[in-house]
């Protein structure tokens, strides 16, 4: 059974860092996009960023453009991450999740079905 467990959620301060993690334990580690999703408080879940573990495309929402860096280790069969320049809006339960497919180079991936989804870590930036 495939299973996604996120880790490194935590509480800091506006402007500084945080690394998000995600152990995915898919059968064919490189046939997959794998994206991060994040759900504020009252808010709906939104897409945040993706890249395809078979290369190295990636695409990302706009709000974190420049300040968020999705990358993946195909060895350790894991998925970061890298949040940068944190922002109170940037408050939310951080999720991972992954698709069969090499399509996630827009923000349509982003409202399509997964196929795998973890539980979430929560992230809480304060001003």
């Amino acid at each position: 059974q495939v299973q996604l467990m996120e880790s490194g959620g935590g509480s800091v301060q506006a402007g500084e860092s945080l690394r998000l993690s995600c152990a995915g334990s898919l059968y064919t580690y490189d046939d997959y996009c794998m994206g991060w999703f994040r759900q504020a408080p009252g808010k709906e879940r939104e897409g945040v960023a993706a890249i395809y573990t078979g290369g190295h495309n990636t695409h990302y929402a706009d709000p974190v453009k420049g300040r968020f860096t999705v990358s993946h280790d195909g060895a350790k069969s894991t998925l970061y991450l890298q949040m940068n320049d944190l922002k109170p809006e940037d408050t939310a339960v951080y999720y991972c999740a992954a698709k069969r497919g090499f399509a996630c180079y827009s923000d349509s991936w982003f409202t399509s079905a997964m196929d795998y989804w973890g539980k979430g870590t929560l992230v809480t930036i304060s001003s």
